[in-house]
């Protein structure tokens, strides 16, 4: 019961604060997305490379952890591939033509014909991007309730500039606030699904669990290395994401002595 509270707070809490922030302050929040994207990104490396890597090793061996963070990766880019396929139109050319405007900076959300759309891609992947940070969460919760606190902490953070990108468009392209944010919330509760599968697969043996700490590990360094802080250094257009990411961190290693 406490995973499943733990998973419902990291997932649907994390994203609905995103989406009623964004809707409660609008384009202002821009900078602050920024700061939560770049921060949430350096305290998810650290727990990667600090607290997932190092338990799958011991609970499987180097080489599973490496295949399972391999394949972890390899995951989150397919789903990538598959957005890039629902982001073409029927002429062939792509929704987001730049880089910039895939990351949702300004030259995007100008373009208001095409935020509801974009909106709802962003929210399927997302929700499908959640899942695997589920996993993690649901494994950790099951081998040990303090790692699994700790996640669900750091996930909770990481999805509220999730939240912001999801609802964001949806606001601009015309929906109203309340259904956004609903909407927003509603992406969320596919950590829970992720934290399920996470609790079986945990209660197989331990190799299981390196398993799952593996492939999650693969997923979470893919989306921030790919996708959190890029989008936090083309919202921002400065140095701020380099402090705050190496802020993260630091906090990261905290959270690790406090709840290791």
């Amino acid at each position: 019961m406490n995973i499943i509270v733990m998973s419902l707070f990291a997932g649907v809490v994390g994203m609905g604060l995103g989406g009623i922030i964004t809707a409660l302050f609008g384009s202002r929040t821009e900078r602050m997305t920024s700061i939560f994207l770049s921060f949430a990104g350096g305290v998810m490396i650290s727990i990667v490379f600090l607290e997932l890597i190092p338990e799958s090793i011991e609970l499987s061996s180097i080489a599973v952890a490496i295949i399972g963070l391999v394949i972890g990766a390899v995951m989150v880019f397919a789903l990538n591939q598959l957005m890039d396929r629902f982001t073409t139109s029927k002429n062939g050319s792509k929704l987001h033509e730049t880089f910039a405007e895939f990351f949702h900076s300004n030259e995007m959300i100008t373009r208001k014909t095409n935020m509801l759309r974009s909106g709802m891609i962003m929210l399927f992947a997302i929700a499908l991007h959640n899942v695997p940070e589920g996993l993690a969460l649901g494994a950790a919760g099951h081998y040990d309730p303090s790692l699994g606190l700790a996640l669900a902490i750091i996930i909770g953070l990481h999805n509220i500039p999730e939240g912001m990108a999801v609802s964001a468009p949806l606001i601009v392209g015309g929906l109203s606030k309340v259904k956004s944010v609903t909407i927003t919330l509603l992406a969320g509760g596919t950590t829970l699904l992720g934290a399920i599968a996470g609790v079986i697969i945990g209660g197989i043996s331990e190799t299981a669990i390196g398993v799952s700490f593996a492939l999650a590990g693969g997923a979470m360094m893919y989306v921030v290395i790919g996708e959190i802080l890029p989008q936090a250094i083309v919202t921002s257009n400065d140095r701020i994401p380099t402090v705050f990411a190496m802020a993260g961190i630091v906090v990261g290693m905290l959270f690790i002595v406090i709840f290791g």
